[in-house]
């Protein structure tokens, strides 16, 4: 008998294989935990936690506005990310760095689902990063003094950012297979992001990259930010699924399902990148709502003790922390300012956008006080310093031109209720001094501290306040009445008197 021996057909990739996808999967576990182990990512998540921890602490001095806290959770992932990226590139090449890159082709694991293994190995890293981000809000969130909403969107904006680095470090490695070129890329991420080389601001050329910070001094209501979060968080996804299909198919993977994959998530990235280039100019809504904010704001008023105080609906838990510095500046006050019905109203002006910070106009209606949008720190002797001048004035737009003896009065009403008053009386002052001339913010036009003044204003903060409360009530009338010379206010209340010139124009 004879045999005749036919050649064998050559081997092809038919697709999948039988143990095809959990070898993948397993191989994906495994190059994720040395991934989260590596010496890079372990330092940046330690560098984030610590990050979180120290900043949450003091932010926003305890009164956050949910809708910035959001995205104040989006610029220390990218660090993540950067090791991320370096990382999932030397993964990948790591066969090729030791030699065994032959090996593989006598597994059932070819390159394109080494690849996809890779790719899915970033998956826990932004896991992870989401949990942070989760931690850091959910901290501000449940801050005593948290006001509005955070938005989804915002919060995806980290993990999807760790996830699309992880997977462009993948595609870095199938197309240049040099370990130079991650850090290179880690290098020139860091000159566009970090030191600023980027674009910047609200253009639709700026939301092409990963993180858009739009900061301003004054939180805006959650409805009038006008920020295309959904479309970024769209593009964001769309492009780290395009960056890993790509990934795979320059690694051979050419099935349907890869090519499909491909063009799917190109298109969902190419959809969310149009539609927020059109969704950064406001829309003719948007831009009513924000005038109608600016100019006659839809607010809800609620009472606390004699006063009035109107707020956007967001900021009415707030209502109770400004009756409670209204009640402490008016206790201290005499004649009938220490009983005057004030109406607090929040003012903002909205039209210029998140980074806008125009100056809102003093009031001109009888006993009715501005406060903003942002509280805490600064803010606080700054509103109290605006209560005040309207109970000694009558209204914020005389209070702006305050010149004479009557600003000890105010100064003093206005701090010495503070834990600490001289440092307030520093912190509430434009040059952050305690002698000499200055300007004295409030939420509305600033007023005007003559260096007598202050040198008066300082010795009654270090005398103990029920005596010089007394001397307030018992002399109210003539230490608000127009015209009052500062020496005149200090020898009523018991100090000495200014060595300089007390009035502004002098």
């Amino acid at each position: 008998m004879s045999a005749a021996l036919a050649a064998a057909p050559p081997a092809e990739d038919t697709g999948a294989r039988d143990g095809g996808t959990r070898a993948v999967l397993a191989l994906a576990a495994f190059e994720a935990r040395r991934l989260l182990l590596s010496v890079p990512v372990v330092v940046a998540f330690a560098a984030y936690v610590a990050w979180i921890v120290w900043r949450s602490r003091s932010s926003w001095d305890g009164h956050p506005a949910l809708q910035d806290a959001d995205r104040a959770t989006q610029g220390m992932p990218m660090l993540v990310g950067l090791a991320v990226l370096v990382r999932a590139d030397l993964a990948v090449l790591r066969s090729a760095r030791r030699g065994t890159e032959e090996h593989f082709g006598l597994l059932v694991v070819t390159p394109w689902r080494r690849t996809a293994a890779h790719a899915l190995s970033v998956v826990p890293a932004a896991l992870l990063t989401a949990v942070c981000v989760a931690a850091q809000f959910t901290w501000e969130a449940l801050k005593p003094g948290a006001v509005g909403h955070g938005s989804p969107a915002e919060l995806l904006v980290g993990p999807l950012t760790v996830l699309l680095f992880g997977v462009l470090g993948v595609l870095l490695a199938r197309l240049v297979r040099s370990a130079l070129a991650a850090p290179l890329a880690v290098v020139l991420l860091l000159l566009a992001f970090v030191l600023g080389t980027a674009p910047v601001g609200s253009d639709g050329l700026s939301w092409l990259a990963p993180v858009v910070s739009e900061t301003g001094s004054h939180p805006l209501p959650s409805d009038l930010l006008g920020r295309p979060a959904a479309w970024h968080a769209l593009y964001l996804a769309g492009a780290a699924l395009c960056a890993a299909f790509l990934a795979v198919l320059v690694a051979g993977g050419r099935s349907a399902a890869v090519r499909a994959g491909l063009a799917l998530s190109l298109a969902l990235a190419v959809t969310g990148g149009v539609m927020q280039a059109r969704g950064v100019t406001p829309s003719p809504e948007l831009t009513a709502a924000r005038e109608r904010a600016s100019v006659r704001p839809e607010l809800t008023c609620v009472e606390h003790g004699r006063s009035t105080y109107c707020a956007f609906p967001e900021w009415i838990p707030r209502t109770g922390t400004w009756a409670g510095v209204v009640d402490r500046v008016q206790s201290l006050a005499g004649g009938s300012a220490h009983d005057r019905r004030l109406v607090v109203r929040q003012r903002v002006d909205a039209r210029y956008g998140l980074e806008g910070d125009a100056a809102i106009p003093p009031s001109t209606t009888p006993y009715q006080v501005t406060v903003g949008t942002a509280w805490g720190g600064n803010r606080v002797p700054e509103f109290s310093a605006a209560v005040a001048a309207v109970l000694v004035t009558g209204s914020e737009k005389a209070a702006g031109e305050l010149c004479d003896g009557r600003m000890v009065t105010v100064m003093w009403l206005a701090l010495s209720g503070q834990d600490d008053p001289m440092d307030a009386l520093r912190r509430v002052r434009l040059d952050d001094s305690v002698s000499g001339s200055a300007v004295v913010l409030s939420p509305t036009d600033p007023m005007t501290m003559t260096e007598g003044q202050t040198d008066v204003v300082r010795r009654l903060l270090e005398r103990p306040g029920d005596g010089v409360a007394g001397k307030v009530k018992e002399h109210w009338s003539e230490l608000t009445s127009p015209g009052v010379t500062t020496a005149r206010a200090a020898e009523l209340l018991g100090v000495a008197g200014p060595e300089k010139a007390d009035a502004c124009g002098e």
